[in-house]
């Protein structure tokens, strides 16, 4: 009988299952989120990079099959980004990025917030596309659940080294996810009224 190796690492999905990604699709389409960048959401990445001190930060919608970054900050300009979306199978920052890169799927599968001060210390993480792509080694992200009680999508930061987040870090992604909820909720009541 040959012998077995055994992986530790086998049982781990790398991009976890998200069963609720076609209701989400939904609820995105009726809030018209996901599908273009909005001005809004690129100031409130801007302002969240500030906050943290992290060099990217991002508003990002999911569905079945890519990431849609509504709201997008980096270092290179100073401003958001705009990267062409046939790149949407790299994991260079532009809006559009794979399903499998990065950690906000997990994130929203998850409905919690995720710290990852180095993401070379999980072995879950660090073999995500994204760490030998573009060099991320630190991420810090937070759900977006919306008043049905679905995961839109997340507002997250990232560094291309480690950096300690700690509660401070937590403190600040949660209640900023929360107030970005909360601008969604006005955004749909203003569409309600004008409709």
């Amino acid at each position: 009988m040959p012998p077995t190796s055994f992986d530790p690492t086998s049982h781990l999905l790398l991009t976890p299952e998200d069963a609720e990604a076609p209701r989400r699709v939904v609820r995105l389409r009726e809030l018209g989120l996901g599908e273009a960048p909005l001005p809004e959401f690129d100031e409130f990445a801007r302002r969240l990079a500030g906050m943290t001190g992290a060099p990217y930060a991002m508003v990002n919608f999911i569905d079945e099959h890519r990431q849609y970054f509504a709201g997008l900050y980096a270092p290179a300009t100073g401003r958001a980004v705009e990267l062409d979306p046939r790149e949407a199978e790299s994991a260079r920052p532009g809006r559009v990025m794979a399903r499998d890169h990065g950690y906000c799927p997990h994130v929203v599968v998850r409905r919690k917030a995720l710290v990852l001060e180095d993401v070379c210390d999980y072995p879950r993480f660090a073999g995500n596309p994204v760490v030998d792509e573009i060099g991320i080694r630190s991420y810090l992200g937070a759900p977006l659940i919306d008043r049905t009680g679905m995961t839109l999508g997340t507002v997250c930061v990232v560094a291309q080294e480690p950096r300690p987040w700690g509660r401070q870090g937590l403190k600040t992604i949660k209640s900023m996810a929360a107030e970005l909820v909360e601008r969604i909720h006005q955004r749909e009541a203003g569409a309600a009224t004008r409709g």
